[in-house]
C-alpha cells in the first residue's frame, strides 16, 4: 500500500520537520515545493526555465507550472510507493490537480497541523 500524504498548516507549524520525520520513518520521500522549485530552476526544461524567469522577476510561480513540476516529481521511482508533500497544494487549483494526478494511486492522506497563534508568532520571531 502506498503512503501518500500532504502536510498542511500555517508557516511555523512544523510541516517541514514533521514531513521529514514521517518520510524517514516510512521510507518515502519528503517532497518540498521549495526544494523541487530550486531543482527545476537548475534544469533546462520548460518548467525549469519558467521557474527561473519567475524567480528572477521576484514573482510567484503559477499554478500551472507548480502543478507540472509536482506531477513530474511524483512519477519518479522513489515516489511510486508513496510520498510526503510539504507545501503543496496551496491553492484550490493545485488541490484539484493533485486529485487528478493521484487518480490511479492509493488515497491521499491530508495532515493539517494546527498550532495556537501565539506559538506561531513565537516560532516565527525566533527564525
Amino acid at each position: 500500500m502506498q503512503l501518500n500524504i500532504a502536510m498542511l498548516g500555517p508557516p511555523g507549524a512544523g510541516k517541514g520537520t514533521q514531513a521529514s520525520q514521517l518520510g524517514e520513518v516510512r521510507h518515502v520521500p519528503r517532497i518540498s515545493t521549495g526544494d523541487i522549485l530550486r531543482e527545476a530552476a537548475q534544469l533546462e526544461t520548460e518548467f525549469g526555465r519558467a521557474v527561473q524567469a519567475t524567480m528572477d522577476a521576484g514573482g510567484l510561480v503559477s499554478d500551472e507550472v507548480m502543478i507540472g513540476i509536482v506531477r513530474e516529481r511524483l512519477v519518479r521511482e522513489d515516489a511510486l510507493e508513496g510520498f510526503v508533500l510539504d507545501g503543496f497544494p496551496r491553492t484550490v487549483a493545485q488541490a484539484e490537480a493533485l486529485d487528478t494526478i493521484l487518480v490511479d494511486r492509493d488515497p491521499l492522506i491530508v495532515l493539517d497541523i494546527s498550532v495556537p497563534s501565539d506559538e506561531l508568532v513565537r516560532r516565527l520571531a525566533a527564525r
